[in-house]
């Protein structure tokens, strides 16, 4: 495994590289959200790392921050549960895997509920804590996954505070699988709109994003078959093989 928080190496592996697995990876956790932007809005996406969400996103006004000073950057040392953005300033905000990366989530919530317009979408992707995945996390040792923590505290972090790459993926299934526990924590401030659980094969033959590993190069028509069996296996067995996690939220 190689290229964990080389952001500048990622960015260039991703534009001189062939790898078309890892290209329809990132298609299907950006391509997504499109539907639920509109032309006209202004975007933020936190936690952007090397900023690929701008491959996929077909809104203009999107603008890309990092808790870093890397210079493809629009907005540098943002840190997502304190921001330095006025209230109210944005139409959407993109997550993509970061959620499981803050140490207290309910902090990232009311900061994003601030910084949001009224009827605003907070539009994440993020880890599904299955049977798989932990399996991957054990072997990759590179992230952790704790389903003992308390997601909501202000006082306990739910991963390290001092290293941004360390995530618990167990996170976002703690806190979106039990929607009355969800609405109890945050219904005042967001109403889910969009949830589906799926990703399996077509991630773990990736390749990888931050990390290098192994895999089965496939033309597009192999990759679309890989991912029709990821949507019946995830639809039937989510708890066993789903890797991945669509939501939208919508600020009240």
């Amino acid at each position: 495994m190689s290229n964990v928080g080389a952001v500048e190496k990622v960015i260039e592996n991703f534009e001189k590289d062939q790898n078309k697995n890892l290209k329809y990876l990132l298609s299907k956790r950006y391509s997504w959200m499109n539907k639920f932007i509109k032309d006209s809005d202004l975007g933020l996406e936190v936690g952007a790392g090397a900023g690929l969400s701008k491959k996929f996103i077909l809104n203009k006004n999107l603008k890309i921050s990092d808790f870093s000073e890397h210079q493809h950057l629009d907005f540098k040392n943002i840190d997502a549960q304190k921001t330095h953005f006025n209230e109210n300033s944005f139409d959407y905000i993109i997550a993509s895997n970061m959620v499981h990366h803050i140490p207290y989530p309910i902090k990232f919530f009311n900061e994003t509920h601030r910084i949001l317009k009224k009827g605003g979408r907070l539009i994440i992707q993020e880890a599904y804590c299955s049977l798989v995945l932990q399996m991957v996390i054990i072997l990759m040792r590179h992230e952790g996954f704790d389903f003992t923590v308390n997601p909501w505290s202000k006082k306990e972090p739910v991963t390290e505070e001092n290293n941004v790459w360390m995530g618990n993926a167990a996170v976002p299934n703690l806190i979106f699988d039990d929607v009355k526990f969800f609405e109890k924590n945050i219904g005042n401030l967001y109403k889910i709109e969009h949830e589906k659980i799926y990703e399996c094969f077509v991630f773990l033959n990736s390749g990888g994003v931050h990390s290098t590993t192994f895999y089965v190069p496939l033309n597009t028509l192999f990759l679309k078959i890989l991912d029709k069996c990821d949507n019946f296996l995830t639809k039937l067995f989510p708890k066993v093989f789903a890797t991945g996690r669509q939501i939208v939220l919508k600020k009240v």
